[in-house]
């Protein structure tokens, strides 16, 4: 290529990003609508469609544990007009499914960071009538594979975290998936299942409304909105801690004048008090992070949930 030409494409490459966006962005979402993942992106889309002054969108294609979507995002053009959220599960499935079709690092340019937050272990009162971690650790072992356990899914974050505990709190609660937050929940209240770790605004009115009991969150720290509930470590299952977090990623190779600027314009977004607000009732905190930042980030997670599949065994069959 002569120098010419690629002071050309240069200059071509640098007005694409000046100029961005000139028509919607797509935001996608790999799961089902209204879970952990897809009320912050909504939050965040229309604070970004004000600052850009163009439309980002979110567009839903859950299935396969969230791979389904981030395939899409990988294949798509790299030209910052399909745009994705990856997150903790992104990395989980890389190590359940042994036949993706993409690398979650070399595939994708990771933008930023999003949100964190926790997931709450719940239980129905009804159907397994504890007060606390450690008597759901007793009844367990008392009745090794009785007591269930929803998630939104085979290979989900859910389904690693519940896990997670098996592991660490010597029990075995059965695994049982289901097609998204939603069904998992509805059989939960049911009473078909009787444990869930659950995203706070999943479970927050039905905890208040004593529908459900809240045992522990997942994070290292209290949760804000359920300030008496302990953290796992607290409640009796020392060293234990699964932050779930999102994070914003395009296809490689999106143009080099583009991804800084897109950095810049969440970080603002993030830091909007209304923004924070409404982060906060979705169940998470607004969490910027900058792409070398994140990839670090990234790489250390990568290596725990890798060490939690390989550890437990759990599978997506």
């Amino acid at each position: 290529m002569t120098r010419f030409v690629l002071s050309l494409l240069l200059v071509a490459t640098a007005a694409l990003a000046q100029d961005y966006p000139s028509r919607p962005v797509r935001l996608v979402v790999p799961l089902s609508p209204g879970g952990f993942a897809d009320t912050p992106t909504r939050i965040l889309a229309a604070r970004l469609s004000e600052q850009f002054g163009r439309q980002f969108f979110v567009e839903n294609k859950p299935g396969a544990g969230g791979t389904i979507g981030w395939d899409f995002v990988a294949k798509a053009a790299p030209d910052g007009y399909t745009l994705g959220i990856t997150g903790t599960t992104h990395l989980i499935s890389s190590h359940l499914y042994k036949n993706l079709q993409y690398d979650p690092f070399k595939d994708f340019t990771h933008i930023s960071m999003m949100a964190s937050g926790p997931y709450v272990l719940v239980v129905n009162p009804k159907k397994v009538p504890v007060a606390n971690v450690r008597e759901l650790i007793a009844a367990a072992k008392a009745k090794p594979g009785v007591i269930d356990y929803a998630s939104s899914g085979n290979g989900s974050s859910q389904h690693l975290v519940g896990a997670l505990f098996n592991s660490m709190a010597g029990v075995q609660l059965n695994h049982v998936p289901y097609k998204g937050s939603g069904p998992a929940m509805q059989d939960l209240l049911a009473g078909e299942v009787g444990v869930s770790f659950a995203g706070v605004p999943n479970v927050l009115g039905n905890v208040r409304g004593a529908r459900l009991k809240a045992i522990a969150v997942t994070t290292p720290k209290r949760w804000v909105e359920l300030p008496d509930v302990p953290t796992m470590a607290e409640a009796g299952v020392p060293g234990y801690e699964a932050t779930l977090w999102l994070s914003i990623s395009g296809p490689a190779g999106m143009p080099k004048d583009l991804v800084p600027r897109l950095t810049v314009e969440i970080a603002k977004a993030l830091k909007d008090p209304d923004l924070q607000s409404k982060f906060r009732e979705a169940g998470v905190e607004a969490d910027s992070m900058s792409g070398d930042e994140l990839l670090r980030y990234m790489h250390s997670e990568d290596a725990k949930w890798g060490k939690v599949v390989k550890e437990t065994g759990a599978t997506v069959n």
